[in-house]
């Protein structure tokens, strides 16, 4: 696909037909290029994302885990995890409703999409110290504690996710839904009245990502990709009260100061996005800064740039699903 090149501050006002809305997944190469990701991040190769030790080893486990999510996908093949039947595509088509939605009934494959990742994560030939203990555990599990688990994540509940358990149940369901929505003809999906909300499956946004033809929410389900107008905001869509705090240091973060951007500028890569209509805020990752941005990774790996927004007032509108902390975390 030729990509648009948009300058700054063209994106409000530029035909949005000309735009492609939608952006399904492709699982064959998702999981893979994430796992090269986190190992970049891990290693301290991205000059605008600071990594501690700690971040550092759990962003190692989670690029096992990615490569994990790209055996099971090679293994289930591209039609794996079948979509549902017309008729249930035609009835959400006809309400306005997400075509694969994450609340209600799951698929019965996604268990099986589980057991196939631990048996991935059990071939790890040099694991990271917690990973045979957290597998041990894991295969444990009760089916009937995973489906609840599976629930809590996919409702968006943190109460209800066991930190342990809530990672690997998370990186099983986005396997399962991201192979369905790869199959998914795009015209089943139309934007929802919630713009916020992902048209594929009703999922919140992990955080956008702005590529040379605009500014992307992506799912932290389906993994599919919606356009959305830098203007508004990604929380309550209000137009015109964002701004953009970046960290520029290990110590600090600060106001976008407003200066046009210059392309592989390092303190523009991970940013908060700010609005001061409902005082949330949700990350926002620039390609023309570094151009193997991945939403999930970066955002995983970067949460001093969390901690330093919130110290300034604003709360977190949506999770990383790879990251799930107890209440008094």
């Amino acid at each position: 696909m030729d990509h648009l090149q948009l300058q700054p501050g063209d994106i409000g006002t530029f035909d949005h037909d000309a735009i492609p809305r939608l952006l399904l997944p492709s699982p064959a190469t998702l999981f893979e290029a994430r796992a090269a990701r986190l190992r970049q991040l891990a290693a301290g190769d991205v000059p605008g994302i600071p990594v501690d030790d700690t971040l550092r080893g759990y962003l190692t486990l989670m690029a096992h885990v990615a490569d994990a999510q790209h055996a099971v996908v090679v293994r289930l093949g591209p039609t794996g995890v079948p979509l549902p039947d017309h008729k249930a595509l035609q009835l959400a088509h006809a309400h306005n409703m997400p075509p694969l939605p994450a609340t209600g009934d799951r698929p019965a494959a996604w268990l099986r999409v589980f057991a196939r990742l631990l048996d991935a994560l059990d071939a790890v030939a040099d694991p990271p110290p917690s990973l045979p203990t957290a597998l041990v555990t894991l295969r444990a599990t009760p089916p009937d504690w995973l489906e609840s688990v599976a629930t809590a994540i996919l409702g968006n509940c943190a109460d209800g996710a066991d930190p342990l358990r809530a990672p690997f149940v998370a990186a099983a369901l986005q396997v399962t839904w991201s192979v369905m929505a790869a199959q998914l003809d795009a015209a089943w999906a139309q934007p929802l009245v919630t713009g916020t909300l992902c048209p594929v499956c009703g999922s919140h946004p992990v955080a956008s990502v702005v590529r040379s033809d605009g500014r992307y929410l992506h799912c932290a389900t389906c993994e599919s990709e919606w356009h959305m107008p830098r203007v508004q905001c990604s929380c309550c869509e209000a137009d015109g009260k964002t701004a953009y705090r970046g960290l520029v240091s290990r110590q600090a973060a600060a106001e976008d100061d407003g200066t046009p951007p210059q392309a592989d500028d390092a303190a523009k890569v991970a940013r908060a996005e700010t609005c001061d209509n409902c005082h949330a805020y949700r990350k926002i990752f620039s390609q023309e800064h570094d151009p193997r941005v991945e939403p999930v990774a970066d955002d995983l790996a970067s949460m001093l740039l969390d901690v330093l927004v919130s110290e300034a007032g604003y709360a977190r509108a949506s999770g990383n699903p790879l990251l799930w902390l107890k209440d008094d975390t």
